[in-house]
């Protein structure tokens, strides 16, 4: 039994680096990503939007502040609807190589942590995402999204982000909300804007 076990964990390994290689020689992702289980899949294609939310989907309830507020929230809001957040960007980055992204080399999130002042601390943040698709997108207009040109243009400055809500189930166990004093918290939140598909500097 143990035996049949193993064949089947080492078919599956296979299954997925030969996927990762036929999807990254490629550089084509699906919006679901790679994912063995369905809800993988469904958790990739939210963090994949790329249609911009309209005026309806906005939870106008939603501030930076509320989003950061102290206290078990994983049930505080809807990854079904969208929000505007504005404060100052404490961090820009490139985000590291994902199964969401399929591994595709130099197809990575932009991370952009904000907080409520520019010298927020880390369990005081909220990280909001850029992603490949949108960054697609935003060429379409003229625009550059790259991590660099991000960074560049935003870093320290108070910036009003536009983009659909998302719970990170992935970094709950991370975040101050959900972790409450847990060393290494860098995260105020595991919920997001990913992915940005607006932004406004303010000042």
């Amino acid at each position: 039994m143990k035996h049949s076990r193993l064949i089947v964990v080492f078919s599956i390994l296979i299954a997925a680096l030969i996927a990762i290689a036929f999807v990254a020689g490629r550089r084509y992702c699906p919006s679901e990503g790679l994912a063995l289980t369905q809800q993988t899949r469904d958790f990739h294609r939210l963090k994949n939007r790329t249609t911009p939310p309209q005026p309806k989907d906005f939870d106008d309830s939603v501030t930076l502040a509320s989003l950061l507020r102290p206290g078990e929230d994983r049930s505080r809001w809807s990854s079904s609807r969208a929000a505007r957040v504005e404060g100052y960007v404490v961090s820009v980055a490139a985000g590291p190589l994902e199964l969401t992204n399929c591994h595709v080399p130099g197809r990575r999130d932009t991370h952009i942590h904000v907080g409520l002042r520019p010298d927020s601390p880390p369990s005081e943040q909220l990280v909001l995402e850029t992603t490949p698709r949108m960054e697609d997108w935003a060429k379409l207009q003229g625009w550059d999204w790259s991590a660099v040109s991000l960074y560049d243009k935003l870093l320290g400055r108070r910036v009003r982000f536009e983009g659909w809500l998302f719970f990170d189930t992935s970094h709950a166990g991370e975040s101050e909300n959900i972790a409450p004093g847990r060393p290494g918290n860098w995260r105020a939140t595991a919920w997001e804007i990913h992915p940005v598909t607006k932004f406004e500097i303010i000042e």
